[in-house]
């Protein structure tokens, strides 16, 4: 990618294992930028292409997000130039494949602003993440200080044990944990329109929206939220944790 892009900005979506909802964090936080008016393209390096069907159901008249297909590229054109974002283009979000060789980890991060590992509440995806984690520091040698790596716990559901046990193990990581997305129906809504939950309508993706904007601020401001707000459940606060 060539910085001659003024204010173009790199955010890889991260996790080597499937089903940790990289597309989704990937196809949302491109739909939130294009509402904002920050011109996004979509790179999709999976196979399955599911970033790109997604922007395929997206109307014309919603704001635009460049699509840009990282696998299967044509063989007249240069890999450089096929990956190229428009010039105006300022958030690249890039939705990387299921089971990234690790040998390719370096590569594929060198040139990131941000990295983001969505992590769900299952102790497979604990331990993927723990992976995920050391692999970063150690082999694509991102050092902690620099504030390009953090965690997004995906798919919740606050007061359970679960969660709890998620958001602990998170909290060891000594990697920021800078979001809490609730498990919500309004995410698959979404995805079948072409669309990110900040553009629905109809009042139930209010609380989505707001789980939102811990990410956004890290994402562009690198603030850490403090760790207690993200533990809480504003709608529950004197609930008691359920079993699960």
């Amino acid at each position: 990618m060539h910085r001659e892009h003024t204010g173009l900005r790199k955010v890889l979506i991260l996790n080597p294992k499937g089903g940790s909802g990289k597309t989704t964090l990937a196809t949302n936080l491109a739909a939130c930028y294009a509402v904002r008016g920050i011109q996004p393209a979509l790179m999709d390096m999976d196979m399955q292409g599911s970033s790109l069907r997604w922007l395929g159901k997206r109307h014309d008249e919603s704001p635009g997000i460049h699509p840009i297909k990282a696998f299967d590229l044509p063989v007249n054109v240069t890999r450089s130039f096929a990956l190229q974002p428009p010039l105006d283009t300022r958030r690249l979000v890039v939705d990387t494949p299921a089971a990234l060789p690790k040998e390719d980890l370096r590569e594929v991060t060198k040139d990131a602003d941000r990295i983001l590992i969505p992590v769900l509440p299952s102790d497979i995806d604990i331990h993927a993440a723990t992976r995920c984690v050391a692999d970063l520091l150690l082999l694509a040698k991102i050092p902690r200080t620099d504030n390009r790596i953090a965690v997004v716990a995906n798919r919740v559901k606050r007061n359970t044990l679960v969660f709890r046990a998620l958001m602990r193990f998170l909290t060891s990581l000594e990697i920021p944990v800078v979001g809490v997305l609730r498990d919500s129906q309004n995410y698959v809504r979404a995805f079948e329109a072409g669309l990110g939950v900040h553009e629905l309508r109809g009042g139930t993706q209010a609380k989505d929206v707001d789980q939102w904007v811990s990410v956004l601020d890290w994402l562009e401001e690198g603030r850490v939220p403090p760790a207690d707000a993200l533990w809480e459940d504003p709608d529950r606060r004197t609930a008691e944790p359920e079993h699960a």
